[in-house]
């Protein structure tokens, strides 16, 4: 199991480095009159990287415009992080249908140039992991599984307006900020637990460094340094309980050899037919900062691909 990547690690403003997902599709009805048809929607989900803490706005369709539209709501209101990062496209190969018109807008050639042109305005880097890798995706994944559960419970078969359903994302975003992450100190008596929620409303958005205030006095402090000093107190709770039970390695403790250039693989795809071996030849290696590869560039009769290791099988050689 590899390190965590700084972004992860690193503390920062909220949203920061920012994961973003899309679910659905959610039916909502455009005005509220009983003839009104419903119409198919999406929400987009962005995660904070460092704090978990989640995002959510109502996307009315699967269009660049649309998309865009999410992405300056998101910044308005949450500030203007560094860098994006998302699924690759081809993660929802053999998804169900809803998630098929996803993948044509974010492999849309016209997509990518406008996002990037956009973004290139106000210096935001998009990144994405590798192809057909989704647990490199698993922090906005969960994010998704738990927004969905919500959803569903509360709106069941009900098909809510706009402006209701905008209203229920929001409180569901509320509700999940609002899950406790780590105690708060360990005094029996302190029932108060560190949440995201809290690193959301403790600086404003375009806040400048501020000096460490964690060893002075209350009594010594301005309302607005003791503010910030519950802030650092955050953020000093979050580097030592918290981060320390992100980096617990559960799994994957042995250490196996690197795969070489030029190792034969067989590459592991959804929905294969029978009888249809799609073998490859490690082109390139993609070390970590540990210097362990666990992505490679393989080349096969149909292309060049970038893959996770999980998703190759080594094919031994006979003598």
């Amino acid at each position: 199991m590899g390190q965590l990547p700084p972004p992860r690690v690193a503390p920062s403003r909220a949203f920061s480095n920012t994961g973003i997902d899309y679910f659905g599709p959610v039916w909502f009805r455009r005005v509220q009159q009983r003839r009104s048809p419903p119409v198919k929607g999406y929400a987009a989900l962005f995660i904070c990287l460092s704090t978990k803490a989640i995002h959510l706005e109502l996307v009315s369709d699967l269009t660049t415009a649309s998309f865009m539209a999410a992405l300056r709501r998101f910044m308005a209101r949450r500030g203007r992080p560094h860098d994006f990062y998302s699924d690759n496209a081809t993660n929802f190969v053999g998804a169900r249908n809803e998630l098929i018109a996803l993948r044509r807008l974010f492999q849309s050639q016209q997509h990518q140039y406008e996002v990037s042109r956009s973004l290139s305005e106000y210096n935001v880097a998009w990144h994405f992991i590798p192809p057909r890798s989704p647990h490199f995706g698993g922090l906005w994944e969960t994010g998704v599984k738990s927004a969905k559960r919500h959803l569903l419970r509360v709106i069941g078969k009900a098909i809510l307006t706009y402006e209701e359903l905008t209203t229920l994302l929001a409180q569901i975003e509320a509700c999940i900020n609002s899950r406790p992450i780590t105690p708060m100190s360990n005094d029996p008596n302190d029932l108060m637990p560190l949440t995201p929620g809290h690193f959301l409303i403790g600086q404003p958005l375009t806040s400048m460094p501020e000096p460490d205030l964690i060893a002075l006095q209350v009594n010594r402090l301005s309302r607005w340094q003791h503010v910030q000093q519950l802030f650092q107190a955050f953020w000093r709770r979050w580097s030592t309980e918290y981060l320390s039970s992100l980096q617990q390695r559960t799994k994957w403790t042995v250490k196996s050899e690197n795969l070489r250039v030029g190792t034969l693989v067989l590459l592991v795809e959804e929905n294969q037919p029978p009888l249809q071996w799609r073998t490859g030849r490690v082109l390139e290696l993609h070390p970590g900062g540990d210097g362990l590869c666990r992505v490679v560039t393989v080349k096969t009769s149909t292309g060049v691909f970038k893959r996770a290791i999980n998703k190759l099988c080594i094919l031994p050689i006979e003598n």
